[in-house]
């Protein structure tokens, strides 16, 4: 991959997380505060609310963290090394936590009531969305698997 590609898909991974960063200390609690005045019968959830809201963004946070780590590896050209699926692992992980987290929050506004059909359609599409990312990502590691595999191959021959 070209230096210039890895610098600027860093520049825009740091760029993202800044402003999820701010997104978590500013936007998140202004609009939960402003969900509770519009309707006070959700009180109860604004805490609970923040809480997972920023969990979710926590993880994909984490994730691209582990993306830049990944870029990394590549502009070093070892990204066949057993290291890198330590990386993809844990995107794994945290794909599947931040999918399970959109879960519970359809269920816990689904027994609360207070799931409007445009909630329950932006559940639907973020569980969809993380399970097929979750999929995508374990094609993925397969094969950056059998890359490493050929790589060592190839180094044993030559």
């Amino acid at each position: 991959m070209h230096g210039t590609a890895i610098i600027t898909l860093k520049t825009l991974i740091f760029a993202l997380i800044a402003l999820l960063l701010a997104c978590q200390v500013f936007v998140i609690p202004a609009v939960a505060q402003q969900m509770v005045e519009k309707s006070t019968q959700l009180d109860y959830l604004q805490v609970p609310g923040i809480v997972v809201t920023v969990a979710f963004l926590l993880c994909v946070q984490v994730a691209l963290v582990c993306v830049w780590r990944l870029l990394s590896l590549v502009r070093a050209s070892i990204i066949f090394r057993v290291n890198a699926f330590r990386y993809v692992n844990f995107i794994l992980g945290i794909v599947a936590l931040a999918t399970l987290l959109i879960l519970g929050s359809f269920i816990t506004l689904a027994v609360a009531g207070v799931a409007s059909p445009s909630v329950i359609m932006l559940c639907a599409l973020g569980i969809v969305i993380g399970s097929g990312l979750a999929l995508m990502i374990v094609v993925m590691r397969g094969l950056l698997r059998k890359a490493s595999k050929l790589e060592q191959d190839l180094a044993e021959v030559v």
